[in-house]
């Protein structure tokens, strides 16, 4: 993403109160305290900062407390899990180049997710689940390994597991049926088409729609969101990332979240008003605040 890419204007206000239901604060520019601000002047109220790894995940954690319109999720990110395991030589994520540290390093990560879990200002374990674009055949062991121990950890501590699906759809849907889903299931940045919405509607899993069901190429997201029941759909912005149309390819933020908003409203051919109210509660129901 061009750093030089200006910030889209604010969106007309909500009149009725939304929470971004994933948003990763760290990776936006500008404090947490004005980015919590701009949105709120839109009606974006709360938002649900997101950890990838470790030490992200603790950054949410203290984030969290410190700020009463912001709720945390920890988790190690699908890609995390088998750079700690298998080493990461190209400094790909953000932590740059690392060793191999093998099995033992990634229970020592699960082992910290798991007590930041317990704090009662996080309401999610994610986002975890399985990515098929960004790591090969050498890495799915420990995605899949990673994952089981996120519900694990989800189920002991009575939170919202947040699910992180890149073309892995089958095997996220075999994994949480093998190991029993907690009883609120969230896919992020949901990436299905309809026929995965009616299975995950029947299982009860919400399903969180961000800026991409705006894009031109995305019609099997809004076929998606066209058959999903309305209890179960969130918003969200995934920013920086997945900058809703007109604005894609400019740096995403919470304050953003209405342009979804009425995209969305406009695929289910209900008003913005209903639909934000819907959002609102089913957001609060799926983390538990």
């Amino acid at each position: 993403m061009p750093s030089h890419a200006e910030a889209p204007p604010l969106p007309e206000p909500l009149r009725v109160p939304v929470a971004d239901s994933h948003t990763h604060l760290d990776m936006q520019s500008g404090t947490v305290e004005e980015g919590l601000a701009k949105a709120a002047s839109v009606g974006v109220t709360t938002v649900v900062q997101v950890g990838c790894d470790v030490r992200g995940s603790q950054w949410a954690a203290e984030t969290a407390a410190r700020h009463d319109a912001v709720h945390a999720a920890v988790a190690l990110h699908p890609n995390e899990a088998p750079r700690i395991v298998h080493g990461d030589p190209d400094g790909w994520s953000r932590q740059g180049e690392r060793e191999a540290g093998g099995a033992a390093a990634l229970d020592e990560a699960l082992a910290e997710i798991d007590r930041l879990a317990a704090l009662p200002h996080v309401k999610g374990v994610g986002e975890t689940g399985l990515d098929y674009f960004r790591t090969g055949e050498e890495g799915k062991a420990a995605q899949e390994h990673s994952f089981r121990a996120h519900i694990e950890i989800a189920k002991r501590h009575g939170k919202a597991l947040v699910i992180h699906d890149r073309e892995a759809h089958a095997d996220v849907l075999r994994v949480l049926k093998e190991e029993g889903a907690p009883e609120r299931t969230v896919f992020h940045c949901y990436s299905g088409d309809a026929d995965m919405a009616e299975i995950c509607a029947r299982a009860g899993y919400f399903m969180s729609f961000a800026g991409n069901v705006t894009f031109k190429n995305a019609q099997n997201l809004r076929d998606a969101l066209a058959v999903a029941p309305l209890e179960l759909v969130l918003v969200e912005t995934d920013a920086p990332f997945l900058t809703p149309a007109p604005y894609r390819g400019r740096p995403n933020a919470p304050y953003l979240v209405p342009v979804t908003v009425r995209a969305m409203a406009a695929v289910r051919g209900i008003d913005e008003d209903t639909l934000a109210t819907a959002l609102a509660a089913n957001t609060a129901r799926a983390f538990g605040y």
